[in-house]
């Protein structure tokens, strides 16, 4: 399993990195630690800044195909329409956000990365360790059941001249590395799940602003539409889809088909963030480095954009040119758009939390006054697509 570049993590964002690698000649190894991909997906929203960075890996085209390209959002309050955002004018190639379920998003990148390399991604190899000796740095491996059966041993070692942590959010490697981490934890909770749209908005994203909280809808392909709901504690654990389902009508006025339910999850939100990306001869990515709240989808987004920075420079490190500034740059640049990313989710959070109906008509007139400004317009659209 030695390579010049070892990924931990094989998720979208190492999936992405691991393909622009290959590409470029690098050979890469991709650890994964689960057997099999997980269908229960949450993230759905692909900005434009990420398609074109998924261009250069040759998949984004197909995501485009298959996913559902949101070009506008509306927001709703008390049943009529207060505002609404187009996204036409902040991509020439991409004037939209592209909707589709991680999954499959996944898929499209591992077929890319197999296309190009079919042994690099290993499934079943969980990194336990790392030891770097300022020339290489080494891991220890350990195999599931399926893997070790293939190679013969349940723990191996594996050896690069560098190592991405790309293993989410809770990740190993980060604290295995001794990292510190930066938590924050929010008064928000939602519940989110997949109905069979019979909605009648079509290809919108649609916000409602509700006293109780906001509720927020998205087209996903396949006449699939995901509603996500905020609540102001977390969701009881025998919360199911039939109360999700009542929660959308009570506050929206429409009722979502229980009976069409695909994907359901509950989740509180919380940001945490490595106070360094870069230690030695790794270097740490995604959720790894800076998880943020999934409420505007710039997580997974913003994975992508750390690979498609980070290629140019491990391509110059293994030529041997010194890259120690580049680091430098690379991560204050990535920390600064975390950072900015990060209160984008906390603006749309406090947007969305409960409010008097006094009130609430005041902050959902500002934003009707806002969207009928079309600078304004257009800089809000900049904004929520990563511009």
């Amino acid at each position: 399993m030695d390579a010049d570049v070892l990924i931990a993590g094989g998720g979208p964002v190492g999936l992405y990195l691991a393909a622009a690698l290959l590409q470029e000649g690098v050979a890469v190894k991709v650890l994964e630690r689960r057997q099999s991909r997980n269908r229960h997906t949450r993230a759905i929203g692909i900005h434009p800044p990420a398609l074109e960075a998924l261009a250069g890996i040759q998949v984004a085209a197909s995501m485009v195909r298959e996913g559902i390209r949101i070009r506008s959002g509306m927001a709703v309050s008390g049943g009529k329409t207060v505002g609404t955002m187009t996204f036409d004018a902040v991509s020439e190639d991409y004037p939209f956000v592209l909707a589709l379920p991680q999954f499959r998003t996944e898929e499209l990148l591992e077929d890319r990365v197999r296309a190009l390399d079919a042994g690099a991604l290993v499934r079943g190899a969980n990194v336990t360790g790392v030891r770097d000796d300022g020339g290489k740095v080494t891991i220890a491996v350990q195999s599931s059941a399926g893997a070790a059966v293939r190679s013969g041993s349940h723990n191996r070692s594996a050896t690069a001249a560098l190592l991405v942590a790309a293993d989410g959010a809770r990740s190993r490697l980060r604290g295995a590395l001794g990292v510190p981490v930066d938590r924050k934890s929010y008064p928000d909770h939602y519940l989110m799940g997949d109905f069979d749209d019979g909605s009648g908005y079509g290809d919108k994203a649609v916000l409602f602003l509700e006293p109780e909280g906001i509720v927020e809808s998205f087209p996903l392909p396949g006449r699939v539409r995901r509603w996500v709901v905020r609540l102001e504690r977390p969701a009881a654990p025998e919360a199911g889809p039939l109360e999700l389902a009542e929660l959308v009508q009570r506050r929206t006025g429409f009722l979502p088909d229980a009976a069409t339910n695909s994907m359901l999850s509950a989740f509180s939100v919380r940001a945490t963030t490595a106070r360094r990306m870069v230690t030695g001869r790794t270097v740490l990515l995604g959720d790894a480095a800076h998880e943020i709240s999934p409420i505007g989808g710039q997580g997974m987004n913003l994975g992508w954009l750390d690979a498609s920075e980070l290629v140019p420079v491990i391509c110059a490190a293994l030529a041997g040119e010194p890259t120690g500034r580049r680091l430098r740059d690379f991560e204050k640049g990535r920390r600064r758009a975390a950072a900015v990313s990060r209160r984008q989710a906390e603006i749309n959070m406090l947007l969305g939390r409960p409010l008097p109906r006094p009130l609430l008509r005041v902050r959902t007139a500002a934003i009707g006054a806002a969207a009928a400004v079309p600078m304004v317009n257009q800089w809000a659209a900049r904004r929520f697509t990563m511009h």
